[in-house]
């Protein structure tokens, strides 16, 4: 039996003791190394060769990972680690650091208890490591530090030790702080990460050694020779001395806890039922015997398989042939395989107990982000938040007719697995409309299309997705149905920036409304008038709906339709058929008409959809559109010229600052010139400039530009160039 193979058979007998599993991941900014390091510890455990680890990138077996060099989708591989006189069983996930893969990030950290965040040595803390302390911490899930490319500080940058110590403790610091500010006490103090205690290591992943304090203890070696193998070009040496693996590896043993204790931590932050209802006592203990709940954090799609649904099992053993529901699914569904993940493998196994991380083949209603559980009617795990949103839009379609069922099909199986895309499908005109995190996004996304499922695909360029807001306050203004009969007396204003952010985070739900008495309070704590608040109906995306009326007769049969007259403002709004953002919707009054027959949709959508749009158009409609951070890094002598590119896209320089023999730029620029960014930046400071990008929201178009684009957009969607004023709505 080869190593591989024993390997295996040790996983599938570990896989039902729950004290000797560790659930971790690595995230980092990109290009830090968690992909070299992935395969490395893979290595180590024998799931591949030594030789190739760090060259061969196991765990990115996707065609484009391998040609782009970068991780795109987050890979899992489970491998068995020997410390002291014990075996554990360690669930690994390799997450992307580009920013267009976030997502990703976010859905595999719901998956994990602990977290091995990388930091470049000589990079140091940048925007998307900030990024990923910042979605480990929301999820609960323990970090630990990694500073990476040791190697390359003492080679090129020939530091002394000294100053390397200093730069380690300026990192380490860094860190930290994101971890104070972000947890809540007691975890914001047990939490932070110290060289003493073994929860940071050093090392190199290109060259597969690292050292941390109890290892320095346990094997002997000290710093200084550290120091001196590098020096001396004999790190091959040194990956004997105090291999990568085995310093990680009992990190990760050492400092994550187990699934039974992560979750006692875990739970009542990712699931927000009655923790001491029968599930919820079921995970909080990780109880195998209990019903099963699991979280989908990964759909991968399989070509003999079909879907397959990677996730973490909370409670309960899955079995081959056990009927599951889908959250919001009416019907239950048939557990076809139960497996193990090994990189592209997949180990079958006959069933797989609470705090494992399985893959299931079967359930076919399944996205990235449900609920499955062995309970109807479970209350689901916390809607997955994701730091931005999808900003970049291309229309495809189909080169040829007989491709377009098969595209409408692929195109539904790519949004199940990555929700951070937005598809719009029509079948009506067979253009669909794929909105993505950038334009990186959007490419790998056609790639699947047309060379993994081979569908000829024609793409329009890509364009930026504009929000829709307004200035000031305005209203009442009457909407009136078609037949005259109804009225609608509307307000319109911008939401308080506040109750935004809570319907961001989740804080504040989307949808239908469980205990709008509850909700009412919160609006109230927040600042909100009292009697406003009272009548919160709904919110849509970061808009809300009130009901201010007094005493309508037949109002309360009319609700519903006045909500999906509100849903359909929102997704379309007056100016340029954009979405809506940050509004807030006062009905005031209504005069209603006694005979049911004619309030019916036909009168009433239009009627209010009127009265909303002509309300939004007397408060002073404005269009906001997606900016990015945009961080770079350059040579002194192109910080200029670097500046210039940044300033002709519209950019503002935010800062300005200065690492070693590099001048940091950073700037704040609007998504709709970034376009061509990366060979103009090239071009520019002959290929000397290291950035990255971040989306950091939506602001207002400058006002002498707004009526440009409106025509644009207006042009594009085939509307009359000039929008409508708020006497069309009265009329």
């Amino acid at each position: 039996m080869g190593r591989k193979e024993d390997n295996i058979k040790r996983a599938t007998l570990l896989m039902n003791k729950p004290e000797f599993i560790r659930n971790i991941g690595t995230a980092a900014h990109i290009d830090h190394g968690k992909t070299t390091l992935s395969d490395n510890l893979i290595a180590g455990a024998g799931m591949m060769s030594e030789e190739l680890a760090g060259k061969q990138r196991f765990m990115d077996f996707d065609e484009q990972e391998q040609a782009r060099g970068i991780t795109i989708n987050a890979a899992n591989a489970s491998m068995v680690h020997k410390y002291g006189d014990k075996e554990y069983l360690i669930n690994l996930i390799d997450t992307p650091g580009h920013v267009d893969f976030g997502g990703d990030v976010t859905r595999a950290m719901r998956a994990l208890d602990g977290v091995l965040i990388l930091a470049c040595a000589v990079e140091g803390v940048m925007p998307q490591t900030e990024t990923v302390i910042r979605q480990a911490l929301k999820e609960r899930v323990k970090p630990m530090l990694f500073i990476n490319k040791v190697d390359r500080m003492i080679n090129e940058l020939q530091v002394t030790p000294e100053a390397m110590m200093e730069k380690f403790g300026k990192i380490i610091t860094e860190f930290n702080k994101r971890v104070a500010t972000q947890l809540p006490a007691p975890l914001n103090k047990d939490w932070q990460v110290k060289v003493e205690n073994g929860t940071v290591a050093f090392g190199s992943a290109y060259h597969n050694w690292a050292i941390s304090a109890p290892y320095m203890k346990k094997s002997g070696i000290t710093f200084k020779e550290v120091f001196d193998l590098c020096v001396e070009g004999k790190q091959k040496e040194l990956a004997k001395r105090s291999p990568l693996h085995d310093v990680v590896l009992d990190m990760a043993i050492t400092h994550v806890k187990d699934p039974v204790s992560s979750q006692k931590i875990r739970i009542p932050v990712i699931w927000k039922g009655d923790v001491n209802s029968k599930i919820g006592t079921q995970m909080y203990a990780c109880d195998p015997n209990g019903d099963v709940s699991m979280m989908v954090n990964k759909i991968i799609v399989d070509p003999h398989a079909g879907e397959v649904a990677v996730g973490r099992l909370f409670s309960g053993t899955v079995k081959k042939g056990q009927q599951l529901w889908v959250a919001g699914m009416p019907n239950p569904q048939r557990v076809q395989t139960v497996a193990l993940a090994v990189g592209a493998d997949r180990i079958p196994v006959e069933t797989c107990c609470a705090g494992n991380i399985v893959a299931l083949s079967g359930l076919k209603d399944a996205i990235s982000g449900s609920t499955v559980s062995t309970i109807k009617e479970m209350e689901p795990f916390e809607k997955i938040t994701h730091y931005s949103e999808p900003v970049v839009t291309k229309a495809i379609e189909a080169k040829h007719m007989k491709d377009l069922p098969k595209l409408v099909e692929v195109l539904r199986s790519v949004a199940k697995a990555d929700p951070s895309l937005n598809i719009e499908i029509n079948n009506e005109t067979g253009e669909h409309l794929l909105s993505g995190m950038g334009e990186l996004h959007l490419e790998i996304t056609e790639y699947r299309i047309s060379k993994e499922q081979g569908i000829e695909i024609l793409a329009s360029p890509p364009i930026v997705v504009y929000r829709e807001s307004v200035a000031k306050k305005a209203g009442p203004f009457e909407g009136k149905s078609p037949n005259k009969h109804n009225k609608f007396y509307i307000v319109v204003e911008p939401l308080e920036e506040d109750i935004r952010k809570a319907i961001k985070t989740n804080e504040l739900p989307q949808g239908k409304l469980k205990d709008p008495k509850a909700i009412a309070r919160q609006l109230v704590e927040m600042g909100m008038d009292k009697e406003e608040a009272k009548g919160i109906i709904m919110f849509k995306d970061d808009n809300a709906l009130f009901d201010n009326t007094k005493g309508i007769q037949y109002l309360h049969e009319t609700m519903e339709l006045i909500k999906q007259s509100f849903e359909e403002a929102m997704t379309l709004g007056p100016l340029s058929n954009e979405k809506v953002s940050g509004v807030k919707i006062r009905l005031m009054d209504a005069k209603l008409h006694e005979d049911t027959i004619h309030r019916g949709p036909a009168q009433v959508i239009p009627a209010v959809r009127s009265g909303i749009y002509g309300a939004m158009c007397q408060a002073g409609r404005v269009l906001t559109e997606p900016v990015q951070k945009v961080f770079i890094n350059v040579p002194q002598d192109f910080m200029g010229d670097a500046v210039r590119e940044v300033q002709s896209r519209r950019g503002t320089i935010d800062d300005m600052g200065q690492e070693g023999i590099n001048a940091i730029v950073v700037a704040v620029t609007p998504v709709a010139e970034m376009f061509g960014f990366a060979s103009a930046i090239r071009g520019a400071t002959q290929g000397r400039a290291i950035w990255s990008t971040e989306n950091a929201g939506f602001v207002t178009v400058p006002h002498e530009l707004q009526k440009d684009v409106v025509k644009d957009i207006r042009q594009r969607k085939g509307l009359n160039p000039e929008p409508y004023d708020a006497g069309y709505y009265s009329a």
